[in-house]
């Protein structure tokens, strides 16, 4: 499967905010958006005009690699909040928030995403007592995310309630950083996303 191999700071660069794709490094004055906060390239410090279209290619793109999704992958979670009952745009949302590797990374057992896929994708995690490799498997009210037993010495693990008391957990997971699991207590609403997304300019975009 296709994935971007590059540096994953120009992507933030790209599109204008930090999107927290390097774990730690991202809390740090090491931060290449905080020390070149404008577009890579030769002309990153141009000033554009930019058109509605471009505005909007720019916050599905955000999202889409905020989350660490192909187009393909990203168009078919729109097709299913698409056909859902209540706002497409928080219908997508609350989808992306549900995936298994985004929860690993919400109960601070990963510094990223891409750190959290990989541990799904390497046996390290199971829902409900079963070990779960799939980073899309969608969570449900009153599951229970855990780090297998064997796993539980690895020394990330045992730091994780250190990247928990920095970055928090969302009010829908109740962590237990001894146990190393989490329970879904509900499913996500819009608030409980803090990240600055303006999702009705995705739904325009595909709207077209």
């Amino acid at each position: 499967m296709a994935r971007y191999t590059e540096s994953k700071c120009r992507i933030c660069r790209r599109e204008g905010t930090k999107l927290f794709l390097k774990g730690d490094r991202c809390y740090t004055d090491k931060c290449a958006y905080e020390r070149r906060a404008y577009p890579p390239g030769e002309h990153g410090r141009a000033r554009k005009k930019h058109s509605d279209y471009a505005i909007q290619l720019r916050e599905k793109q955000k999202v889409r690699r905020m989350y660490g999704l192909l187009e393909g992958q990203f168009r078919k979670y729109f097709d299913i909040a698409d056909s859902r009952k209540g706002a497409t745009g928080e219908n997508l949302l609350i989808l992306l928030e549900k995936r298994l590797d985004n929860v690993v990374y919400r109960l601070g057992f990963a510094n990223s995403r891409i750190q959290a896929r990989q541990l799904v994708r390497h046996n390290h995690i199971a829902v409900n007592g079963r070990r779960v490799n799939i980073p899309s498997y969608i969570v449900k009210e009153g599951d229970v995310v855990s780090v297998l037993e064997k796993s539980k010495k690895m020394l990330l693990f045992q730091e994780a309630q250190d990247v928990l008391a920095r970055r928090g957990a969302p009010g829908w997971v109740d962590v237990d950083g001894n146990e190393l699991k989490g329970t879904i207590k509900a499913t996500p609403v819009r608030d409980d996303i803090t990240f600055p997304i303006n999702e009705q300019l995705i739904v325009e975009l595909y709207s077209k």
